[in-house]
């Protein structure tokens, strides 16, 4: 995940049907920019906040305007390409990719801005409040180094370890773990699901664990999880990812959509243009989805049917 200090590596795009999963590398979804056509093709992502969005909005879009809509599983900055490319029509939260922006929205016109998502991300470090409530100055990064020991694992290798997702993200964590002289090792879980995992099981052992997570994120309220204070952003200070020395920024997310589609998809495009929805709703899609274990479109059904002033108002 996320913002532009975490762009994906992996370019593999998988069309997701009742029929199962294809290879996207070279197939396009047939369904996607396809002029006059009752369908949408949507990116979704990989972290179950944009999983969330994608859910609601295929439900409403197949249940209250009469569309068939498929999804396509896309990392993302492959997910910018496949945008442009037409082989989707939209993606529903991007946390802020200014090289891609500038190349298709600016020079190219062939992804459009869609607006906000209503969404405010912030990526930080995290240690649990329970240990916070045992060591109050951990929360400082400067403090850091004397607690290093409370975090050796054994894939860390001496040092503290920063629990980190998957290493298809790409973030700045090693870099400031070098620049600010961390005595820490930086040590990928592999996806998000795994990273859940391991912090759950930290929490029932109430063991110590300093992590790299997310906000907004359903996994707060199940593990009460308290910042760790970095140096301060600045714009630019992330500018040089060799150098950087800073904490992670606030980033409204946004939603982008392939310029043909913005302009021809019909009560479609103008939907997408109109969804917008709080972090407190995300999380709530999120949370039945990750921890109560109910499909995406189950999910999406229950927070439609309770929360009817909220999406009429997107189909206006």
């Amino acid at each position: 995940m996320r913002r532009t200090t975490l762009v994906a590596a992996a370019s593999v795009l998988v069309l997701t049907t009742g029929c199962g999963a294809a290879d996207m590398t070279r197939q396009a979804s047939p369904f996607a920019d396809a002029r006059g056509a009752r369908t949408v093709t949507l990116s979704v992502q990989s972290w179950v906040g944009a999983q969330s969005n994608v859910a609601v909005a295929q439900y409403l879009l197949e249940h209250k305007l009469g569309y068939r809509v498929d999804t396509v599983q896309v990392d993302e900055v492959p997910a910018w390409d496949a945008l442009s490319q037409g082989r989707v029509d939209a993606i529903l939260e991007d946390w802020g990719h200014p090289d891609q922006e500038k190349r298709y929205v600016e020079e190219k016109r062939t992804i459009s801005r869609a607006g906000e998502l209503g969404v405010t991300g912030h990526i930080g470090w995290f240690v649990p409040t329970y240990l916070v409530r045992q060591h109050p100055d951990i929360t400082d990064w400067r403090n850091l180094n004397k607690y290093a020991s409370l975090f050796r694992t054994a894939e860390s290798g001496g040092k503290g370890q920063l629990l980190d997702g998957s290493p298809s993200y790409v973030t700045n964590d090693k870099a400031l773990v070098s620049n600010l002289k961390l005595d820490y090792q930086v040590v990928f879980a592999g996806s998000e699901a795994a990273q859940i995992t391991q912090i759950r099981q930290f929490a029932k052992e109430k063991k110590p664990f300093l992590t790299y997570w997310y906000a907004p994120q359903w996994l707060f309220r199940k593990v009460p999880m308290t910042e760790v204070k970095l140096p301060a952003y600045k714009e630019g200070c992330d500018a040089d990812a060799a150098k950087v020395a800073c904490g992670y920024p606030r980033t409204p997310l946004r939603k982008y959509l392939n310029t043909g589609f913005a302009h021809g998809g019909g009560r479609a495009a103008a939907f997408l243009k109109s969804f917008r929805w709080t972090t407190e709703d995300q999380n709530e899609v999120s949370l039945m989805i990750a921890d109560r274990r109910l499909s995406p479109q189950e999910a999406a059904k229950k927070w439609v049917a309770s929360h009817p002033s909220v999406w009429r108002k997107w189909l206006s």
